[in-house]
């Protein structure tokens, strides 16, 4: 038997207060992280995510009253992320009831991180998250993807979606895998808050190439969003925000759906 799908609501948190972004800009407040996060719970999400969205361009501690508050309201596990840049930082947010850590910017401004964390936590508490955006020039050097609009290699971006790197995502996925990350959140930012859909060949290259689990962000829109992802993009689990804040498919609907659709999901 498959290993069931994973639907996974996210708080993209900026200041204690939830919002929602599109292409990572103009974030608009979508409510009280606590509140939506316990109702996420109560209506059969398989885990949560949080991320302190601005923590790292800030350079300031995750908030961790709010991590608290949110461990206490919910009994399912629970990823946060958001300005950790050390062992002190994730020791920090797993006592206040986080289950797992997720990297970013500072993973990759510092890859040894990711290796520091699995040897002291597990890598099973480690989550590498890689926002990428869709680069069309050309490059040799780049794993180049075949897509509708053409060639196109995926660019890591760092700082909450503000500091293109030049790295590509791909040889960064399987360059932190080696190091002992235990699952990727996948966020394309030409997606992000769009309703539009995932971007399918980024989660499928990866998941391809990778031996740990695959979260997919950014676009869903439709429950149908969702299922593409599980099933052409190879992810296993499917991260959604906007559906699930403003109540347009509750997480019961999409669960039902993708049961009629052949998809293995928890119930």
């Amino acid at each position: 038997m498959p290993l069931a799908k994973r639907i996974v609501p996210c708080l993209d948190v900026d200041h204690g207060k939830v919002v929602k972004c599109i292409n990572f800009l103009n974030p608009k407040q979508a409510g009280d992280p606590v509140e939506m996060a316990k109702r996420y719970s109560d209506d059969g999400a398989d885990e949560l995510v949080f991320l302190d969205i601005t923590a790292s361009s800030e350079k300031r501690d995750i908030l961790r009253g709010v991590v608290e508050g949110v461990a206490r309201a919910i009994n399912i596990p629970f990823t946060v992320g958001g300005g950790i840049r050390n062992i002190a930082d994730a020791r920090l947010v797993l006592c206040s009831g986080g289950d797992k850590v997720s990297v970013n910017t500072a993973a990759v401004e510092n890859p040894k991180l990711i290796n520091e964390l699995a040897d002291v936590f597990g890598r099973q508490c480690v989550v590498c998250a890689i926002d990428a955006k869709r680069n069309r020039t050309p490059n040799d050097g780049k794993t180049m993807v075949d897509t509708a609009e053409g060639e196109v290699w995926f660019e890591v971006v760092t700082y909450g979606g503000r500091k293109p790197t030049g790295i590509d995502a791909i040889a960064w996925a399987l360059q932190a895998e080696k190091l002992g990350a235990g699952e990727f959140l996948v966020t394309s930012m030409d997606r992000d808050g769009t309703k539009d859909g995932y971007d399918i060949e980024l989660t499928r290259t990866i998941s391809e190439r990778v031996n740990v689990p695959i979260v997919a962000s950014g676009g869903a829109g439709l429950p149908k969003h969702l299922f593409d992802v599980l099933t052409e993009g190879k992810a296993d689990a499917a991260l959604a925000a906007s559906i699930f804040h403003y109540n347009h498919y509750p997480i019961p609907v999409v669960k039902d759906y993708l049961r009629k659709m052949g998809v293995t999901i928890r119930q």
